[in-house]
């Protein structure tokens, strides 16, 4: 597997991430990009409120995009790719915008409704576009691969890495035993799905903006301060974004390099977009217009990565003795940071941060993975045993060993993004007349959906 993934997510991924995003900036002539002014109002547009708004419905994808990619993440790529790997996360992400705008705008154009409102994803928009060819068999197999995949990566990435780093930094931060940690985790989730699963929304909503700015907040504290060395650790990162020590010299070389493989990957698993995930939150959204709902999108990429990515970075990049330290132990790698630079006090508020971000991410993957399968198979028995495996996913990842789920995640996350930008690419035409459409209009159209 791990050969595997150094060629899927060290150079197959990034490069299809490079021209098709490219692709669709040509396509849709720049836009929304080159209208920033344009994003900006829709940001403080006053829109719908209450369930199903388009704000919960990005906070609700923040929730599954903040979590362990944004500290842990950061941290395992900055140890295995070095201080380079944080100027491919930057590019991937600033790449990736256009990408998350059009899977957001066609997830809401292809979204379906229920009695508790609407609901969609990758899946749909790629069964529609092959039953539209008329090849239904080819449709059902596609999309349920991608179901599959996304599954593996809410298994993995989405619930056994968070109560995995959730147990570690409580471990670090309070002696709390692992196995303990993981049946406090199992329950708290069973409580959520099972008794308390119409409240998911709210439950994110509250959380996400709260831990972000307490982290954040945090962060800067370090970085602003006299000794924050933030020049330097730019330096570090663009001296050694274009290095081949780990790769040899050439082109293939500069391809599969650490430095951008896990800055690529680890930006991915950040703010996801390209996957097809997120979507499945965007779709959620009563908004009367898919566009909007794409710039929001676009938004929700800037801050998880640019913005929150970017305060692990710095703050860790900070202490290269304690990166080589711990090159093996992420989680170790930014508690001790944080508490060189602020105390163990600081550690006690990181493992709070940490919690509260890792959990969120738990119930917005729980919620992908009931999404995903509800789209095989709609009985209220199926949703049950997934939440069941689910649970026990969150127990057991709290102290297993993290290596081949790392590995099994990377390889989900390359394999969507492949096939979400082939199914972004086959529908472009509907992405292009959405867009070119809203934006030719000196105020977005409302569209019944």
């Amino acid at each position: 597997m791990e050969t595997v993934n150094k060629y899927l997510s060290g150079a197959i991924v990034p490069f299809a991430i490079v021209i098709f995003a490219f692709m669709f900036i040509f396509l849709l002539r720049g836009l929304p990009l080159s209208r920033p002014s344009k994003m900006i109002k829709i940001l403080f547009e006053k829109g719908k409120k209450g369930e199903g708004s388009p704000i919960r419905a990005v906070i609700f994808a923040l929730a599954g995009t903040l979590g362990v990619g944004n500290i842990v993440g950061v941290a395992s790529a900055i140890a295995m790719g070095g201080a380079g790997a944080v100027f491919w996360m930057w590019i991937s992400a600033l790449l990736a915008m256009i990408l998350k705008y059009c899977e957001v705008v066609l997830a809401l154009l292809h979204r379906r409704v229920r009695e508790d409102g609407y609901y969609g994803g990758a899946m749909y928009y790629m069964k529609d576009y092959f039953n539209s060819c008329h090849k239904f068999a080819t449709g059902t197999v596609f999309s349920y691969i991608f179901v599959v995949l996304c599954l593996l990566n809410g298994g993995t990435m989405g619930c056994m890495i968070q109560s995995n780093s959730i147990a570690a930094s409580l471990n670090e931060a309070f002696d709390f035993d692992e196995k303990t940690i993981g049946i406090a985790l199992a329950l708290l989730s069973a409580f959520v799905f099972f008794c308390k699963g119409k409240s998911l929304f709210a439950l994110c909503e509250k959380l996400v903006p709260l831990v972000s700015i307490l982290y954040v907040g945090m962060c800067m504290i370090i970085i602003l301060s006299p000794n924050g060395e933030i020049l330097e650790s730019f330096n570090k990162i663009l001296n050694d974004a274009f290095s081949f020590e780990s790769a040899g010299a050439g082109a293939f070389g500069f391809l599969i390099s650490r430095a951008l493989r896990f800055g690529t990957i680890r930006g991915l698993f950040s703010n996801e977009a390209g996957c097809g995930t997120s979507p499945i939150a965007h779709a959620t959204s009563n908004t009367d217009s898919p566009c909007k709902q794409g710039i929001l999108g676009i938004v929700e990429v800037f801050i998880d990565t640019i913005i929150v990515c970017s305060m692990t970075a710095f703050v860790v990049l900070k202490n290269e003795d304690i990166i080589a330290k711990y090159n093996s132990q992420p989680m170790l790698i930014v508690s001790k940071s944080f508490e060189r630079e602020l105390g163990s006090g600081a550690v006690i508020i990181l493992s709070v941060c940490i919690f509260l971000f890792a959990f969120a991410t738990i119930i917005c993957w729980g919620f992908y993975g009931k999404e995903c399968v509800y789209f095989v198979n709609k009985s209220k028995l199926s949703e049950k045993i997934y939440y069941s495996i689910y649970i026990a996913l969150t127990f057991l990842g709290a102290f297993a060993s993290m290596d081949a789920v790392w590995e099994l995640a990377d390889f989900a996350v390359g394999a969507m993004v492949l096939m979400n930008l082939y199914g972004l690419w086959k529908m472009k035409e509907e992405i292009k007349r959405e867009t070119l459409a809203s934006f030719n209009k000196k105020e977005l159209p409302k569209r019944k959906l």
